[in-house]
């Protein structure tokens, strides 16, 4: 089995992923507490490519594993791409004393902010960004990343207790449930990891020693 580690604290996102790449064989699909832990990454960039392809390279380098790293988040019109490559610290240190946390501050504060935009002009997406690095040598081949985005709306209130982060708010193009209502097959078929992770699949074949 080849390994591929996740980078992520994220224990959802790690199933999610694990889902999707089921159907690679010979692909172990770890996280961090599967090699030991990961170092903190600063996510310093302005766009999600270059904190996927940062944390990439220097959590392979540092574990010696085959590496994706995600960066994604929710681009909001009305608030000209906010929060973007903030959208998980979005609320600042609001969520130390949020009783849901930094995902319900979150929430709270996008909910505050377009507490004054109309229905049709509430547009948004999710964007997310995976890349891939090998310890063996530093990410230089886009081959290794791949990009996904879902277009929605964003509600006047959380819906459904499903998925994570800004799930309960974003009702996806064509939809009338919001993300977090949605089962994950129905998920899986339209999210921007999904995209995103489904971009990767020739590479991940081909790093199993099978073709796509």
């Amino acid at each position: 089995m080849k390994k591929l580690l996740v980078a992520s604290g994220n224990a959802k996102k790690l199933v999610e992923l694990r889902r999707i790449f089921a159907e690679v064989p010979g692909l172990e699909v770890v996280g961090p507490a599967d090699v030991g832990g990961i170092p903190e990454v600063e996510e310093d960039g302005d766009t999600f490519e270059h904190n996927a392809r940062k944390k990439a390279r220097e959590i392979a380098q540092a574990t010696g594993v085959m590496t994706l790293a995600d960066d994604s988040g929710l681009e909001v019109d009305a608030l000209g791409g906010a929060p973007g490559v903030y959208s998980a610290r979005y609320s600042g240190d609001e969520g130390a004393s949020h009783p849901g946390g930094q995902v319900g501050a979150n929430n709270d504060k996008l909910l505050r902010a377009l507490a004054d935009v109309s229905a049709e002009e509430r547009t948004a997406r999710f964007r997310c960004v995976l890349a891939v690095a090998d310890p063996r040598g530093p990410l230089g081949d886009d081959e290794h990343v791949s990009a996904g985005s879902v277009e929605g709306i964003i509600a006047v209130a959380p819906r459904g207790d499903g998925g994570f982060g800004y799930d309960p708010l974003f009702l996806p193009e064509g939809r009338q449930e919001a993300m977090a209502e949605l089962t994950a097959p129905e998920k899986d078929a339209i999210s921007h990891r999904a995209r995103a992770a489904s971009a990767l699949l020739p590479f991940l074949h081909g790093y199993c020693g099978k073709d796509a």
